[in-house]
């Protein structure tokens, strides 16, 4: 018989942010999270943070991926990388945090192109087009 892993107890004992950051799959690799924290993508409690830095529940941590940032509680620590839904468990998001996000993920989708990469330069026909546009 085999367990459900989110009826496992969650661990409460501080481990590195950049441990943390790797079991609560933001980063795919320990290195890359080590990364993101030495430039200065990750705070701890409004605090820029270190990768020997801690987290314990109840602590406010704020990711930057791209242009999303992510501010998450911490609810649970973990020393190892585990499945997905092991992962979810160890944090939660703000509601304005998703919100944010999916606001900026709209604007960042629903904007027009300047050029169209696949087409390369305009041709001179193009070049006509526009310039009878611009006149009228």
């Amino acid at each position: 018989m085999s367990r459900d892993p989110r009826d496992a107890p969650i661990d409460a004992t501080p481990v590195r942010i950049d441990k943390w950051l790797w079991a609560a799959r933001f980063f795919k690799t320990r290195s890359r999270a080590t990364e993101a924290v030495d430039g200065g993508k990750v705070q701890v409690n409004g605090d820029r943070a270190k990768p020997a830095k801690t987290v314990k529940p109840g602590d406010e941590v704020r990711v930057r991926l791209g242009p999303y940032e992510h501010i998450l509680t911490v609810l649970g620590t973990a020393e190892r990388r585990g499945s997905a839904p092991e992962a979810a468990r160890l944090y939660a998001e703000t509601d304005a945090s998703r919100a944010a996000r999916e606001k900026l993920h709209w604007q960042l989708t629903s904007a027009a192109p300047a050029l169209d990469p696949d087409r390369g330069r305009p041709t001179k026909r193009d070049r006509r087009d526009l310039d009878r546009f611009r006149q009228r």
